[in-house]
């Protein structure tokens, strides 16, 4: 079943259950999905990875946009926008705690030979890409940066 697919679903159940919030949220992955594919580079549909980096876009669009609501003191405006990243959240892969992930950025400093803050760009490629829609990029270049920098 393809991402569309699930969302379709999600999208039916949410309106039988009138929860308007999820729905809004569906609505914005469905919109995202529809304007990817129409794009010229998208011939054959979304790949299973830029399905994974649209949705981790849509999250990181609501986490951040629910952190400056929260810095300005407006959690009436600020809960919604976690809401909605929770439910898009539940379409990517479980994610990778920090452990895990550090373990991950330690084979890679291993692979790569990295010794410094001047390797940060190699590490990063290949721990992105390792660690892809299971972790999120600011996460793996903060660890990154602390091993690095020892």
């Amino acid at each position: 079943m393809s991402l569309q697919d699930k969302v379709m679903a999600e999208m039916k159940a949410a309106m039988k259950a009138k929860d308007s919030e999820k729905l809004e949220a569906l609505r914005s992955v469905k919109g995202a999905i529809l304007l990817a594919n129409t794009e010229s580079s998208a011939k054959d549909g979304l790949t299973e990875d830029e399905e994974l980096k649209l949705l981790q876009k849509l999250v990181k669009q609501r986490k951040d946009s629910a952190a400056i609501y929260r810095e300005q003191n407006r959690p009436d405006l600020a809960e919604p926008e976690e809401k909605q990243a929770a439910v898009i959240a539940s379409f990517l892969p479980e994610q990778l705690s920090e452990a895990e992930i550090e373990a991950k950025v330690d084979e890679v400093i291993a692979k790569t030979g990295a010794s410094g803050m001047q390797d940060m760009g190699k590490v990063m490629g290949m721990a992105s890409a390792e660690l892809a829609g299971r972790a999120d990029g600011k996460t793996i270049s903060t660890i990154v940066k602390k091993k690095l920098s020892k």
